[in-house]
């Protein structure tokens, strides 16, 4: 049994790391370089490309109007093969759909109000408490109506 746990252990580390990116990778959205946000970039992959963020919420203004952005080569989410973001304590590369999300903290990307992304909903509720966080929030509770308040458009 110690020897499967020790492999098993083994594979998560070897497998587990950060969103690999380069100093000339920009953010899709916000024209930034990634590379100096580490904390809180995110990924979006379809069948052509990946393209990078400045942030869980501008991950998440792609995914829900990817239209806009034609040259990824997705139509809507469907397209959309995979979504990594950064956990924000550990700077592991998370599914963004497994991932919980704060809403409210006091910590801000490059584009202002955001949503730090954690592995576990206790790392993010410990955050929020940390951090005067508002919500803490999983995945499929993150509306396009969220990312336009936090964006200032409502």
């Amino acid at each position: 049994m110690k020897i499967v746990i020790i492999i098993l252990a083994g594979a998560l580390w070897l497998f587990a790391g950060n969103i690999e990116v380069s100093k000339t990778d920009h953010c899709l959205i916000r024209q930034v370089k990634v590379y100096k946000y580490p904390t809180w970039i995110a990924s979006a992959s379809t069948r052509s490309k990946t393209v990078y963020f400045s942030s869980p919420k501008s991950m998440f203004e792609y995914y829900f109007q990817p239209i806009r952005w034609t040259s990824v080569g997705a139509i809507n989410s469907k397209d959309i093969l995979s979504l990594k973001v950064t956990d924000f304590n550990t700077l592991e590369a998370l599914d963004a759909k497994k991932a919980f999300y704060v809403y409210g903290s006091n910590q801000t990307s490059i584009g202002g109000d955001d949503l730090p992304a954690f592995a576990t909903k206790k790392s993010a509720e410990l955050f929020a408490k940390e951090h005067n966080g508002k919500r803490v929030l999983a995945f499929n509770e993150i509306k396009l109506a969220l990312i336009n308040l936090i964006n200032g458009r409502i």
